[in-house]
């Protein structure tokens, strides 16, 4: 069975090449300035209703004279599309902070959370979290992908563990920058590309579901079903 072992390292070498040849022109990204954005999360509307996913966050936008300007999925969720791990809200907590151990990407310690206060934002590892009265908003996910500007230790470079992936890092001069792989890619190169733009510290938000509004980049994605979302906004 010579012939099936030669065809299984041809697939393994192409997986691996296509790795090594992953480029930044393979991720849309989008940042956010919070002296000058409306950035918010959304789980749910006024009656209670998940929202689920941009095209319906879209038209409870415009209700309130609103108009999406950029969305994207912000962090696991569970079946009943329930947050997984903490969100807070305008200051109010909808779901607890996790600090257990379980299978999966969230529980590939050191996972983390991605929080603002006012005008600042945050990517901290869980445990360095510390919950306060006044963060207007969180949501917790894992694993970090970069952390005090290393990559994850447990991510391997030519991984080809390749998937769809989505993350927030924060910037250098403290603006945020959202990024969605727009094809598969494996942990480590991912992590790069928040790492090579300077990012100290960047957030893993989930996989293969992802997906990002952004019209000013002809990147229009509205289907899907989520729990917590992102989102900017602007008035109409």
């Amino acid at each position: 069975m010579k012939w099936l072992r030669l065809i299984g390292l041809s697939v393994a070498f192409s997986l691996l090449a296509f790795s090594d040849n992953f480029s930044h022109t393979e991720i849309i990204s989008y940042t956010v300035n919070l002296q000058k954005q409306d950035l918010q999360l959304y789980w749910k509307d006024d009656k209670g209703q998940i929202i689920g996913n941009f095209k319906n966050l879209q038209s409870l936008l415009k209700k309130n004279h609103r108009e999406l300007v950029f969305a994207m999925n912000a962090g696991m969720y569970r079946k009943d599309q329930s947050p997984q791990g903490l969100f807070i809200q305008q200051r109010k907590t909808k779901a607890p902070i996790d600090n257990g151990n379980g299978s999966g990407n969230f529980y590939l310690k050191p996972n983390g959370v991605f929080y603002w206060v006012g005008k600042k934002a945050h990517v901290v590892k869980t445990e360095d979290f510390r919950m306060k009265n006044n963060i207007d908003f969180a949501t917790q996910s894992g694993p970090m992908l970069v952390i005090d500007g290393k990559i994850h230790s447990a991510f391997k470079e030519g991984s080809t563990n390749l998937n769809i992936r989505n993350g927030v890092g924060i910037l250098p001069d403290g603006t945020i920058v959202f990024a969605l792989s727009k094809t598969e890619t494996n942990f480590y190169d991912f992590a790069k590309y928040f790492q090579e733009l300077g990012c100290k510290n960047a957030l893993y938000l989930d996989g293969f579901v992802s997906r990002m509004y952004l019209p000013e980049k002809k990147w229009v994605q509205t289907d899907g079903s989520f729990g917590v979302m992102i989102g900017v906004t602007k008035k109409r």
